[in-house]
């Protein structure tokens, strides 16, 4: 079992160090870290064994709500109008707003905000740029 959970854990860091921006990492860091602290608290017969599930599964939900937020702050930039998201239960919901755009430095400013049980748990105004790529490097 111990080796199950250590593999898995394993394939996940890679799986996830291809494909993911700094956002999703940070997203990803936070989730798995009050996932663990979670999980160790909710399996007292096995702290250890609830901290690694807790960590596992915060990780992957914090990555997700981050892309989320950055494929909603992006649609709702290009289109010029307001983007929501809805969980299939309705106790969850994700709205941008486009609010300005500076052409000189060409980045669209979004008002996010994230509802839970119909509570405002998050507004925040992100900055959304358009990108060129000037040079064959990075």
């Amino acid at each position: 079992m111990n080796k199950i959970i250590v593999l898995m854990a394993v394939l996940i860091l890679l799986a996830g160090a291809v494909g993911c921006t700094q956002y999703h990492a940070q997203g990803a860091g936070v989730g798995g870290a009050m996932g663990g602290v979670a999980g160790a608290l909710l399996d007292s017969s096995n702290p250890w064994r609830g901290g690694v599930w807790g960590a596992v599964l915060g990780a992957i939900a914090g990555a997700s709500l981050t892309e989320i937020s950055m494929q909603g702050s992006r649609q709702a930039a290009e289109a010029n109008r307001p983007v929501e998201y809805r969980t299939a239960d309705g106790r969850g919901r994700y709205e941008a707003y486009p609010v300005d755009y500076n052409a000189q430095t060409k980045c669209h400013k979004v008002q996010e905000r994230v509802w839970e049980d119909g509570r405002l748990v998050k507004d925040q105004i992100k900055e959304v740029c358009e990108g060129e790529k000037r040079e064959q490097r990075y």
